[in-house]
């Protein structure tokens, strides 16, 4: 059981005083300290829907003793490694300060902006110095702590408490000089009993992408989940929930983007409990039309977690019974034939451990790869899936 101390209290996480102590510490922005190591780890009390929960810091995981909940495993088995000090960098503040490989202002005639983001994704690889679209969305999944599963969470994480953990996340986050929480848009739950008020706050933060007249124009990112695509009299619709309107996307480019997420887009037209997750760069026109600049997508199960191919889908359903923690790994910049850790077990004794599952189309660099990441980890133990073997092998 975590202690904690917020200002001049000690709290234990079973204290029935926590709630209080959290609403207090919240209002007066004060930051709880976990008392796991020492010397403790800093954190940040976040408001999802109605409760006051404290979070960890951006990549302050390994601060914490591997018994705490709040640790996470080692960044350098996922995409993430590549990333740090370059395009995720840390503050004396314990914020992320990010570099985006993705533009948020457009400026010249409209079909020189809409190529598919992820262009240069391959050429990313050797010299990872900034986030792309698809990366940034990664990182607010892992940074909400969205990758994170156990057993006792099924039902009760739902597009609303998924906005909140973004948002939250987001809110330790500066880009381009800026909070990235000035920069992203995540629709609300709908309510019929609050659809003006839902209006109002949406026009509101709409309001500085609005297109006024010439010149460069603003734009804003969004991250929403895709209910259909649908034919326009020119492009395609993409509509969303919890939106009122579509935005749209031109013809080459959705099939541009057609082509580059297939796989995703297979697996979510697979089974109607899956959820597809577009994050994009749009602005709003004149008209008051909202165009899509940039975009990338990720198919995420039942519980939000995303997974890449049936493999990965197939791990997380047998892990989804657990009590013990579970963790998603996320592939960021990487590209698709670089070896990353699937899902980090943290929690298991007597070390935490790492499972990585081979595609069958695997050659000896990427054997290779795998090799070198297992051996530089050496404190957790490696699980191996080569799906070319057959099936699933025993869970740890």
């Amino acid at each position: 059981m975590r202690t904690f101390t917020i200002g001049d209290r000690v709290v234990e996480e079973s204290s029935p005083e926590l709630g209080a102590v959290l609403e207090q510490a919240y209002e007066q922005r004060l930051r709880p300290m976990c008392m796991c190591k020492a010397p403790p780890a800093p954190m940040y009390i976040a408001r999802l829907e109605d409760q006051h929960l404290i979070k960890r810091m951006p990549l302050s995981g390994r601060d914490h003793d591997p018994a705490c909940p709040s640790y996470e495993p080692p960044y350098e088995l996922s995409g993430l490694g590549p990333l740090i000090g370059n395009a995720i960098q840390i503050d004396a503040n314990g914020k992320a300060r990010l570099k985006l490989d993705f533009t948020l202002t457009k400026r010249g005639p409209r079909a020189a902006a809409s190529a598919p983001a992820e262009s240069s994704e391959h050429g990313i690889r050797s010299e990872p110095r900034k986030l792309s679209l698809r990366a940034m969305l990664h990182y607010l999944w892992e940074a909400g702590e969205l990758t994170e599963w156990r057993s006792a969470w099924s039902g009760k994480r739902g597009w609303g408490r998924v906005r909140a953990s973004l948002l939250n996340a987001a809110g330790q986050m500066t880009a381009r000089g800026a909070a990235l929480s000035e920069m992203l848009f995540v629709p609300e739950v709908f309510h019929a009993d609050d659809k003006d008020g839902i209006a109002a706050r949406r026009a509101a933060a709409l309001k500085s992408i609005q297109a006024t007249g010439t010149g460069p124009r603003k734009l804003m990112m969004i991250v929403a989940e895709v209910k259909e695509f649908s034919a326009a009299r020119e492009g395609r619709r993409i509509v969303l929930r919890h939106m009122p309107f579509p935005l749209m996307i031109e013809e080459g480019a959705w099939r541009r983007l057609a082509a580059r997420h297939e796989t995703e887009l297979e697996l979510w037209r697979s089974n109607e409990a899956f959820h597809l997750i577009v994050v994009a760069t749009f602005g709003v026109s004149a008209a008051g039309i909202a165009t899509i600049e940039e975009v990338a997508l990720m198919v995420v199960n039942e519980h939000w977690l995303p997974f890449e191919d049936i493999h990965e889908l197939r791990l997380l359903q047998k892990l989804s019974h657990l009590k013990q923690k579970s963790v998603k790994g996320l592939r960021f910049n990487l590209p698709r034939d670089a070896p990353i850790v699937s899902v980090t077990l943290p929690e298991q004794k007597p070390a935490s451990v790492a499972m990585f599952i081979v595609p069958a189309s695997a050659g000896d660099d990427y054997e290779q790869a795998l090799a070198d990441m297992i051996e530089a980890r050496p404190e957790i133990t490696p699980w191996v899936w080569r799906v070319a073997d057959g099936e699933i092998p025993h869970l740890p």
